[in-house]
């Protein structure tokens, strides 16, 4: 029953969530990325984040865009583990603002840029019906009473948690064109991350059928809290009842047998009080050795104790849990970057290095035990190698690709909620490629295709965490309002394929499978100030 406590906390610190990108980290940060997905060469106003190195292709100016993503996820788990009330379980996160802003200051050879928007995480995920890790957990309680001799074959609870988790980047990037070619970008992203967790477990019920602890347990759904409580108070009784038969039945029957002496060697009647009351504690088959010379008097008396102990810490265990508790922290990443421009093609080359990042708790209330005020914690961000090429075919025409490598296997990543160590086979790789096509000098449309393959490994992935391979695809427009102002709009859905992972805790094996998908809407404006 302990275990409850850390499967709550583990719900926590394991939860997160990621749009378009790696396993931590946001991709999609413009609208132009939405209607295009190869953004890695972007010589526009959102090159601030895709390819600071190619913002010397701007004209002289002060420029400044805006943009706003609404995303919508849902995640869906499936488990073939035979003692749950459930088999699937379904999550949301809802995301109707997810803001970006872009500033770029471009003279001659030199351009000076910032930017804001949300690096990792951004999403609030809510699970109205738990997850399978805590069904499980309360699931075994029926299974384990009755093999005790408490026959119990229902469980109910009330579970409910919901986390929020955004790490917000300000990007400074400065950029010099060493000549009409080449140009090169130097800038540092600060992540302020936030976390906030609330959630609880209570209400676990029971239907015990054992009238030796009260009268009215004879198969109703009643508290499991209570019918804890109700057995240690039941069991200290016939600890002090065994020393009793020791102290006076024995005196009266056997002419003063000592508290030292075996059950199994005392007058049948002495012998029949003591099995009588094991019996109506359900636990003469737990260890007591009913029958040889170790079973003596005091010996049961204080297996009385030991398993009115465990009562009372499984009544605590499953009492009511209730978690809120925020996490903050702030981490920097290095960024460089190179830009190759010729005169139909341009190629571009990023690095950012891994972001160090330690996470403090600031905790209102923690029914586990496990989120102390202050405690400190690590959720460092993989660094990232990226780059791509675009080509103008015609005046009209523009094809584009891009890559993604998330250098993930230099993270630790901690364990799952199995007790597993999140371990990453390979790094998470994205391809990508998009068309952009002008109807009109004024207005263009586009289209996109990402394919995303993670790395990680079976032992990663659990309910509260996990990462699948999947595609993109996106599409939307461009509108050049006037000579300042620019107008972009798209859609995109993200298709991830179902995982798969077998337990082997119970017999026959079971399965659990994870899956998800994402649609995001996005809108943007750029402007030229001057």
């Amino acid at each position: 029953m302990k275990k409850f406590a850390l499967l709550i906390s583990g719900v926590f610190l394991l939860m997160n969530t990621a749009f378009a990108g790696g396993i931590l980290t946001n991709t999609n940060q413009s609208a132009q990325f939405v209607r295009m997905l190869s953004r890695n060469t972007s010589t526009d106003l959102d090159a601030v984040y895709f390819n600071p190195a190619g913002l010397t292709q701007l004209n002289n100016g002060f420029y400044f865009g805006l943009h706003n993503q609404s995303i919508f996820q849902n995640r869906t788990i499936t488990s073939g583990y035979p003692l749950l009330n459930n088999s699937e379980y379904k999550g949301e996160v809802t995301v109707p603002v997810f803001p970006t802003a872009f500033a770029v200051y471009k003279k001659d050879k030199w351009a000076f840029s910032a930017g804001f928007g949300p690096n990792g995480g951004g999403g609030s995920a809510k699970y109205g019906t738990g997850l399978p890790s805590f069904e499980k957990l309360i699931s075994s309680i029926p299974k384990s009473l009755t093999a005790s001799g408490i026959p119990t074959t229902a469980y109910s609870t009330n579970i409910k948690f919901e986390g929020s988790s955004v790490f917000w980047g300000i990007q400074l990037n400065g950029t010099y064109a060493i000549n009409e070619i080449i140009s090169v970008s130097v800038g540092a992203r600060m992540l302020n991350a936030n976390n906030t967790y609330s959630g609880y477990l209570k209400d676990v019920m029971i239907n015990p059928n054992y009238p030796a602890f009260k009268a009215s347990y004879t198969g109703g759904m009643t508290s499991a809290t209570q019918f804890f409580a109700d057995g240690n108070t039941f069991l200290k009784g016939l600890a002090v009842s065994s020393t009793t038969v020791a102290t006076g039945l024995s005196s009266a029957i056997s002419a003063g047998t000592p508290a030292t002496t075996p059950v199994s060697s005392m007058p049948a009647a002495t012998a029949a009080a003591i099995t009588q009351l094991l019996g109506a504690a359900g636990i003469s088959s737990a260890g007591m050795n009913i029958g040889t010379a170790a079973a003596t008097l005091n010996v049961v008396a204080t297996g009385f104790n030991g398993k009115a102990l465990a009562m009372d810490a499984n009544s605590l265990a499953t009492a009511d849990k209730n978690v809120d508790t925020k996490q903050t922290g702030i981490g920097f990443t290095p960024i460089i970057g190179i830009d190759i421009h010729l005169e139909k093609l341009n190629i571009a080359l990023k690095y950012e290095h891994m972001t160090i990042l330690g996470l403090t708790n600031s905790t209102n209330v923690d029914g586990t035990g496990l989120f102390p005020d202050g405690a400190k914690s690590n959720s460092d961000v993989p660094a990232i190698i990226s780059g791509g090429a675009d080509y103008k075919v015609t005046e009209k025409l523009k094809v584009s690709g891009s890559f993604n490598s998330y250098l993930d296997k230099n993270v630790n990543w901690g364990g799952n909620v199995y007790k597993e160590q999140r371990t990453i086979d390979k790094n998470y790789l994205e391809l990508a490629f998009g068309l952009e096509y002008k109807l009109t000098d004024n207005f263009a449309l586009s289209a996109g295709y990402l394919n995303s393959n993670t790395g990680v490994s079976k032992q990663y992935q659990s309910d509260f965490s996990y990462s699948n391979d999947s595609y993109t695809t996106g599409l939307g427009f461009q509108w050049n309002m006037n000579k300042r102002l620019v107008f972009d709009a798209g859609l995109m859905l993200t298709t991830y394929k179902d995982d798969t992972k077998t337990f082997t805790d119970y017999t026959p094996n079971y399965t659990e499978t994870y899956g998800k998908d994402t649609f995001t809407f996005a809108f943007g404006i750029g402007y030229k100030i001057f």
